[in-house]
């Protein structure tokens, strides 16, 4: 019997590109939004069903009969526990896209009981920031199981934001109160530093090779990481490029090239050292790949525990990593 999954925020940049990559591995996709005109664009072939993130009675509706839910729909700071809680009403898995830290934080820190109790997976930050750096980070690990430090550096040679990465983005301000955020001593700490990130110099492979960094760039990674893995250091770092053209706030995509990327995740042991990395097109098309891929080892009964989980703790890392070839060079 074919597999359904609700996409919610189906018909937003990154929702569209996980509807697609659903029908392409012949699951059935659902397109969830609040605006019935913009599901409507998708036409006859995909069933639509509307629903807002803030009317339970019709999120239940909207994912009856679904036997997943992927929720795009940022800020996930609104959407994420909403959308939660229909799918533990439903018993059915989640998984989200999310790349904010605090959105992140709150999934593990309000829900990790009741979904555990209740034997359903619910798998957070599954896309290209949080998702892809926690496996790789988990695969690097191999037979350790512990760290002492963790680092990941993004290489992206651009970065048009979408509205919704903007939007997510000015949510998480907002409730830091201005402070920063980094994952140190084994915990979350919020902190206040009036001074630039500090810029330094990263060695990725090549071809990309040497290039200037923000350090202190936090991302969700510092949520999905620790999560499972005893490492008491977990550090994200930024192209200074692609920090620019966040800053910038241009979300102009169409006509553009895609940015390409390599996310260099390296962790240290003392003095050993080891290290793994992707590279790849379009940070937001790729996280339908990522996502796709979970829901479908989920249904397949292909993990390692239920509950909330992130990407690293829920599969077989390496595995993973090696069954999206076809849209990763992993090395």
């Amino acid at each position: 019997m074919e597999k359904r999954v609700a996409v919610f925020g189906a018909y937003g940049h990154t929702g569209r590109f996980v509807v697609a990559e659903l029908a392409r591995r012949g699951l059935v996709p659902v397109a969830v939004g609040r605006d019935a005109g913009r599901l409507a664009g998708f036409g006859p072939d995909i069933e639509t069903r509307v629903a807002p993130a803030d009317d339970p009675a019709a999120l239940d509706r909207a994912i009856k009969g679904a036997d997943a839910v992927i929720n795009t729909a940022g800020p996930f700071a609104t959407t994420a526990a909403p959308v939660i809680e229909a799918a533990l009403r439903a018993g059915i898995p989640y998984v989200d896209v999310a790349a904010e830290i605090e959105a992140n934080a709150d999934t593990f820190a309000h829900f990790t009981e009741r979904a555990g109790a209740a034997g359903v997976t619910v798998l957070p930050a599954m896309a290209f920031f949080g998702g892809l750096g926690d496996l790789l980070v988990t695969a690097a690990m191999g037979d350790w199981t512990t760290a002492g430090e963790a680092h990941i550096a993004y290489g992206l040679s651009s970065w048009q934001p979408t509205t919704g990465t903007l939007a997510a983005g000015t949510v998480s301000r907002e409730r830091r109160g201005g402070r920063r955020v980094r994952y140190t001593g084994g915990r979350l700490d919020h902190y206040t530093d009036s001074r630039d990130l500090p810029v330094v110099s990263w060695d990725f492979p090549e071809p990309l090779g040497r290039r200037t960094v923000l350090a202190g760039f936090t991302m969700a990674d510092v949520v999905t990481v620790p999560s499972h893995l005893a490492v008491p250091e977990v550090r994200t770092y930024m192209t200074t490029e692609a920090a620019s053209d966040l800053a910038a706030g241009d979300t102009g995509r169409d006509g553009r090239t895609a940015e390409t990327f390599t996310v260099d995740a390296i962790v240290r042991n003392g003095t050993a050292e080891r290290r793994l990395t992707a590279t790849g097109t379009d940070i937001y098309a790729v996280s339908a790949p990522l996502a796709v891929e979970a829901v479908q080892r989920i249904l397949d009964g292909r993990t390692r525990t239920t509950g909330v989980a992130s990407a690293g703790r829920l599969f077989d890392a390496p595995d993973f990593l090696k069954a999206l070839a076809t849209h990763l060079t992993i090395a």
